[in-house]
C-alpha cells in the first residue's frame, strides 16, 4: 500500500512539472534537490520527506499541502465539498491558477466561518439576555406579590389596631357630672 502511495505522489509531481512546463532539471534547481533524486521521486523509487514535498510545492508553485495530500502525510478534509480536488484534478487549469482559486475558495470559508461563529454567539447572547429578563420578571413579580402581602398584612394589622382602640374606648367609663 506505501508503494501506491510513493507512486501516485511521484507521478502526481510528474504531472504537475509537466502541466507547469518545466523540467526536471529546472524543478530540482528550483527545489534544492538533486535530479537524480527528483527522478527517483518522479518515478516512485523514493519516498520524499515532507521537507522536501514543500520546497518541490514552492518549486512548481503549489501548495504543499496538496502534495501533502496526494503524498498520505495529511488527509483531504471532506468538508471541502470536492471543490478542492475538483480544482486540483482539472487539466485546463494551471497549478497558480489553481492554487489561487483554493485560495480564494479557503478565504470565503473561513469569512463564513467567523461570521457564523459571530451569529453563534449573538443567538446565544440573545438567548442569555431572554432568560434573565425571564428571570427578572419573576423576581419583580414575587416582589410585588410580596409587597402586596404586606401591604395586605400592614392594613390588617391596622385594622385590629383601631378594633383594639375601639375596645379600649368602649370599655372606659365616661364620667357623668
Amino acid at each position: 500500500m506505501a508503494n501506491q502511495t510513493v507512486k501516485s505522489i511521484g507521478d502526481y509531481i510528474r504531472e504537475q512539472r509537466e502541466q507547469a512546463k518545466i523540467s526536471m532539471r529546472q524543478l530540482a534547481q528550483q527545489a534544492g534537490v538533486s535530479n537524480p533524486y527528483l527522478s527517483q521521486i518522479e518515478r516512485g523509487l523514493r519516498k520524499p520527506s515532507a521537507d522536501i514535498l514543500q520546497q518541490l510545492a514552492k518549486g512548481l508553485r503549489i501548495s504543499a499541502e496538496a502534495l501533502y495530500v496526494q503524498a498520505g502525510i495529511l488527509e483531504d478534509r471532506p468538508a471541502d465539498s470536492g471543490v478542492r480536488s475538483a480544482l486540483l484534478a482539472d487539466p485546463e487549469l494551471s497549478e497558480r491558477q489553481k492554487q489561487v482559486l483554493i485560495e480564494i475558495y479557503e478565504s470565503f470559508r473561513k469569512e463564513n466561518a467567523a461570521e457564523a461563529e459571530v451569529a453563534q454567539a449573538a443567538a446565544e447572547a440573545a438567548a442569555e439576555t431572554k432568560a434573565s429578563k425571564s428571570s427578572w420578571s419573576d423576581a419583580t413579580a414575587e416582589a410585588e406579590q410580596d409587597e402586596s402581602s404586606w401591604s395586605d398584612a400592614t392594613a390588617e394589622a391596622e385594622q385590629h389596631e383601631r378594633f383594639d382602640d375601639a375596645d379600649d374606648v368602649s370599655g372606659q367609663t365616661i364620667p357623668s357630672d
